[in-house]
């Protein structure tokens, strides 16, 4: 039985069907306010309540688990740090401490590229980068894997960490997928810098096949990156406009502009209380190049990312879906 946390997410859904179509039992971890109706037919799921935060109810939730995917985590562009650490650093520790509690065999935890922050210009970013993240989620990733870490040498936890690229594909209306594919879906063309920075995309479905091998190949205590070719906006964007017909012009703004611009919106956010349209935070995202090596994740999990044309195909027929083309 295999034990998902954050299976209501972006990664949840996709990472559900991977592995019911592999043939495994999953048992989902949900919250009483959690959407579960997408869940609810699937054969092999068992959902349960609990929460993370809740050490009693996560050990109980886990009863009986051999295997731990701990996705559950708060990701935005804003918001404050104490939030960020509350669920992504407490969280994980906790769900680690009933893991070993319970003599779970292999935990398997998603964490992400953008841990490595600011790097110099020209960096290819590999499992051996030194981390330098710059915003409270970049932070509180690169904290739990040092907790995961931990818990792999003191408790002897079979562990494995992923660290994913920027994910897109069917399932979400943010990050990548609403600066890439939404605004320009709606008529909001905006390109920065010429499109010369250089993004990582991480096709959604991908992720979820990385996961599922390293349940089976993952060696223990290692981290993987897991993403999809490097590619600059200027390219993504004249790919995404070719598949969904439309011409590929693009309102090009400098980077000062932008910053200037998501300086005020961070004004009016902190009034308001509400993350803004164009977060500060973005700017380590989309105003640095992004070269990842996966050559590692290739080797030692056969990992492949699907190619960039198809990934875009599918992710605009989810959005054909929505009414939103």
């Amino acid at each position: 039985m295999i034990f998902v946390t954050g299976a209501t997410g972006f990664l949840g859904k996709p990472l559900v069907l991977e592995l019911i179509q592999q043939g495994y039992e999953v048992r989902i971890l949900t919250r009483p306010s959690s959407e579960i109706g997408f869940f609810e037919n699937l054969a092999r799921v068992e959902i349960v309540q609990g929460d993370i935060l809740d050490p009693p109810s996560l050990e109980q939730a886990m009863q009986g688990c051999q295997v731990v995917i701990h996705a559950a985590a708060l990701f935005r562009f804003w918001g404050q740090a104490q939030s960020f650490s509350d669920t992504n650093v407490t969280g994980t520790e906790n769900v680690l401490q009933a893991a070993c509690r319970l003599g779970v065999t292999r935990f398997v935890y998603t964490s992400t590229i953008a841990v490595a922050g600011e790097i110099e210009p020209g960096t290819v970013i590999t499992e051996k980068t030194s981390p330098n993240p710059v915003d409270p989620y970049q932070a509180s990733k690169l904290r739990s894997e040092q907790v995961v870490q931990h818990y792999h040498r003191q408790c002897g936890l079979n562990t494995v960490i992923l660290r994913l690229g920027a994910l897109y594909g069917p399932y979400s209306r943010y990050a990548f997928n609403r600066l890439f594919f939404e605004e320009f879906l709606r008529g909001w063309r905006i390109q920065v810098s010429g499109g010369r920075h250089i993004i990582f995309p991480c096709f959604v479905a991908d992720a979820a096949r990385a996961i599922e091998a390293a349940i089976r190949l993952g060696k223990p205590g290692q981290v993987y990156n897991i993403s999809g070719w490097s590619i600059s906006h200027r390219d993504l964007n004249r790919l995404i406009s070719r598949q969904a017909g439309r011409l590929n012009w693009r309102l090009n703004l400098p980077k000062e502009a932008m910053i200037a611009t998501a300086s005020l919106m961070e004004l009016v956010a902190k009034l308001i209380k509400k993350e803004p349209f164009y977060p500060l935070n973005l700017k380590t995202y989309v105003f640095q190049d992004w070269y990842v090596d996966i050559s590692k994740a290739q080797k030692e999990l056969g990992f492949q990312p699907t190619p960039i044309e198809e990934g875009i195909r599918q992710t605009l027929a989810w959005y054909d879906q929505l009414g939103i083309k």
